[in-house]
């Protein structure tokens, strides 16, 4: 399959601390992949890269073979590309709704008078019906992930980019989560995730990658990634002679 994201030796430093350094890769349409790597490893830093939220010191973004690089993000949005945060930002004082139309007005591909029928599909399908008219400031944890999600989903993305939308939740709750991302992968939607909750990750994705200190160090079937003596050492601390359960 053709490749609907590529991007090409992404480097982004801050000063003296490269975040991000000489990352490639290709993701297909309707593909699934997951991105682990410990804290600071850049995963995030990624994100916005791709997103558009920060500019890369080097390298390029690819959507649909477009190179995107140069567009700020409501412009990939517009192209295509929606993203959670790690820290979900609702606008609190708004509804639960007005949240959605946000995104699917101003940032999204969706026409002015289909919006709010819209909007109430993604609210069904996140399963944030019956909260469409609360404030978004009074949800639950998970329901502010759910939100997240919606938020993304509201600029009719064809690529999204999940950055750890099940932390913090009970495993009940990230296996809810777990179930309406596989919904909407199965609508078409491309998706790239980040996560450090394997259980609700692993069974999503058909992909791996592994990224450190800013680097891509490893890509493929997630089982044999997290079969993979290195990696079990750097994510999950064991020794890498420890056979793989």
């Amino acid at each position: 399959m053709a490749a609907l994201l590529a991007v090409e030796g992404l480097a982004k430093s801050y000063g003296s601390l490269l975040v991000t350094d000489n990352v490639s890769f290709s993701v297909a349409q309707g593909e699934a992949v997951g991105i682990i790597g410990p804290n600071g490893a850049g995963k995030s830093t990624l994100f916005n890269l791709i997103s558009g939220d920060v500019r890369p010191d080097l390298g390029r973004v690819f959507l649909a073979g477009a190179d995107v690089t140069a567009l700020k993000p409501h412009a990939r949005a517009l192209q295509g590309i929606g993203r959670s945060y790690q820290i979900p930002q609702p606008f609190e004082d708004m509804s639960v709704l007005e949240n959605l139309l946000v995104g699917a007005l101003f940032a999204g591909r969706t026409r002015i008078a289909n919006a709010r029928d819209y909007c109430a599909d993604v609210l069904r399908r996140t399963g944030l019906a019956p909260k469409a008219a609360a404030r978004a400031g009074s949800l639950t944890l998970l329901e502010r992930k759910r939100l997240e999600l919606a938020r993304a989903l509201a600029v009719a993305p064809k690529l999204l980019l999940l950055d750890e939308i099940a932390g913090g939740l009970t495993d009940p709750e990230a296996h809810q989560l777990l179930e309406t991302i596989r919904a909407i992968h199965m609508e078409g939607v491309t998706i790239i995730w980040i996560e450090h909750v394997l259980h609700a990750l692993l069974p999503a994705i058909s992909r791996l990658f592994v990224l450190n200190f800013g680097r891509l160090i490893a890509q493929g079937p997630p089982a044999r990634i997290m079969a993979d003596p290195a990696v079990r050492a750097l994510y999950l601390g064991l020794d890498e002679t420890e056979p793989a359960s």
